[in-house]
């Protein structure tokens, strides 16, 4: 199967958050942590895919308010923080939200994302992300995480799904 057929099924994109939305960096002050940065871009891409009714959803190991804030900025479909086991949780997740396991696709980046890619019909990870995961994936984006890995994830899906000229017209609405 192709990369654009198997973008072709999915109905549902699940993004990991650190070294993935992120750069992986962690910023801690004394009071724990403090600061994560978000690209842009990648937001911008998952709003167009909300929009054109392809819903987006965090599946991550950490807790976090700055997630949750991000993920409410943004209007995502589901967050699920502080889940370890991301094989039952990926499953779970999508039981929640109406779609297969194989209409989902998946980016992450170390080798506990392992068990959620196992279940997914399309898998990804940024350029940076471990070997293991880059040799598992079925896509491996050329930009790193946290700086548009995830746009690019989301745009090949729009593509495929033949979402991408609706997404064009949200983002440049003619009067």
């Amino acid at each position: 199967m192709t990369l654009t057929e198997r973008a072709s099924a999915i109905r549902l994109v699940v993004f990991d958050v650190d070294g993935v939305l992120t750069d992986g960096g962690l910023w801690y002050g004394p009071d724990g942590e403090v600061m994560k940065r978000f690209d842009v871009k990648d937001g911008h891409a998952m709003v167009l895919a909300r929009l054109t009714g392809l819903p987006v959803a965090i599946l991550t190991a950490r807790t976090s308010k700055i997630v949750e804030t991000r993920a409410k900025e943004l209007q995502l479909a589901k967050v699920f923080q502080g889940r370890r086991e991301k094989g039952p949780a990926l499953i779970e997740l999508c039981a929640e939200l109406n779609a297969s396991p194989h209409e989902a696709a998946y980016m992450g980046d170390d080798v506990n994302d392992l068990p959620a890619m196992a279940h997914c019909g399309l898998t990804a990870c940024p350029a940076d992300a471990v070997a293991e995961v880059r040799e598992a994936v079925h896509f491996v984006s050329s930009h790193p995480g946290g700086r548009g890995a995830a746009r690019e994830l989301i745009e090949l899906v729009l593509r495929a799904t033949g979402r991408w000229e609706q997404a064009l017209a949200h983002a440049h609405p003619r009067p």
